[in-house]
């Protein structure tokens, strides 16, 4: 049988293993989405030469990410850990990284002349870090997560709330 995707500002979202019926999966996928959206909103941005719309849309996508990253790194991944510890590993590296290039922008357009193409090649990092856990990291859960585990998740992300209370 072949996996029914669908396809979201050019990134391939899968729908046939099930994992979107776990709320926490969906509450995750659904920020992916919307983190995939805004990229699509960098580019063009970048492609127009508008460094002050990157860096207020990198400030959005920091918005999105940081519950998101705090839902998967103290919630999803601790329970990983133990099967798949250097997959593990390098998400949260790959979390640093991004969260390091976004995090420049916090306040107003970094200065380094640079910072565009280096946001431009992060968020292609992003986007591929976002199919190692839509295709990877969240079939993997799904298939060995018990229901406690996912009650354990679900209080990370009541205790940390969504992008859309932030």
């Amino acid at each position: 049988m072949t996996p029914r995707r669908t396809r979201t500002e050019g990134l391939m979202m899968c729908e046939y293993c099930g994992c979107r019926s776990v709320t926490a999966i969906d509450q995750l996928t659904r920020e992916h989405d919307t983190v995939v959206n805004l990229i699509g909103d960098v580019r063009a941005a970048h492609a127009a030469g508008d460094a002050v719309r990157m860096a207020e849309l990198a400030r959005r996508i920091s918005a999105v990410l940081a519950p998101h990253t705090e839902v998967e790194e103290h919630g999803l991944f601790p329970l990983l850990a133990d099967d798949f510890p250097d997959h593990v590993a390098a998400l949260e590296a790959e979390h640093r990284r991004v969260e390091a290039v976004l995090g420049a922008a916090r306040t107003e357009v970094p200065a380094d002349p640079g910072w565009p193409q280096q946001l431009m090649e992060t968020l292609e990092l992003l986007r591929e870090h976002i199919l190692k856990e839509q295709d990877g990291v969240f079939p993997a859960a799904l298939t060995t997560l018990s229901g406690a585990d996912w009650d354990s998740v679900d209080a990370v992300r009541a205790r940390v709330g969504s992008p859309a209370a932030h």
